[in-house]
């Protein structure tokens, strides 16, 4: 019974996804979720109550990654290497829940008016942290005197566009999808640009590599 609730629960799920990417949470339909999924109308509102609640559960879908993809930063590390794991997170989340990631975006240009309070300040305090890191890195001349906050938000648009514009990357490469090829060039080329431009050596020992040194 278990299996059968969780892969209903994943069917709808994914089904509102790509209903509210696609029409908006205003515009959306219980029906044509229900529909898309593959189950009764009646289920949707067994498994999540509302449409509002379904909504709620789309965005905490892609907000749990979004904080996961920061876990380089949670720990003592070279420049290059958290920020190389950081993009590379973030383009899967691009590939792998580009749905979701239209309605996050869809969400927040709204002024997230349905996110919580507690996911507001989660995903404020990841940023912050994430910029005092790499604030950190510069005070300790391991990288260029860039501006820590618009390094973040580069790498932010560098990467989310891959889901959130996926139709004008499709227009422009003539490809309906990309392949895995097209996401490891996306992520390469991202690392090099920021890696490059922030000046930072790859050879550089980590902060806890240099505390054993000494």
């Amino acid at each position: 019974m278990t299996s059968i609730r969780e892969r209903n629960k994943e069917l709808i799920l994914r089904a509102a996804s790509e209903e509210f990417a696609d029409k908006g949470f205003a515009a959306s339909k219980t029906s044509d979720i229900a529909a898309k999924a593959g189950v009764p109308k009646p289920n949707v509102y067994y498994y999540f109550k509302s449409k509002e609640n379904l909504y709620r559960e789309v965005l905490e879908s892609i907000i749990e990654p979004l904080l996961e993809a920061s876990a380089p930063f949670n720990q003592p590390g070279k420049p290059a290497d958290v920020l190389k794991a950081y993009i590379r997170s973030k383009i899967r989340i691009s590939r792998e829940l580009p749905f979701a990631s239209k309605v996050f975006a869809s969400e927040i240009m709204h002024g997230a008016p349905h996110l919580s309070a507690e996911q507001t300040e989660q995903l404020n305090a990841q940023a912050k942290h994430n910029i005092s890191c790499i604030q950190g890195w510069i005070d300790q001349g391991l990288m260029a005197k860039v501006d820590p906050n618009h390094l973040l938000f580069s790498i932010w648009a560098a990467t989310q566009t891959y889901a959130d514009f996926d139709w004008q990357i499709s227009t422009v490469t003539g490809k309906p999808s990309l392949d895995e090829a097209d996401y490891e060039a996306a992520i390469q080329t991202i690392t090099r640009l920021v890696i490059k431009g922030c000046e930072i050596d790859e050879t550089q020992a980590s902060p806890s590599e240099e505390v054993t040194r000494a």
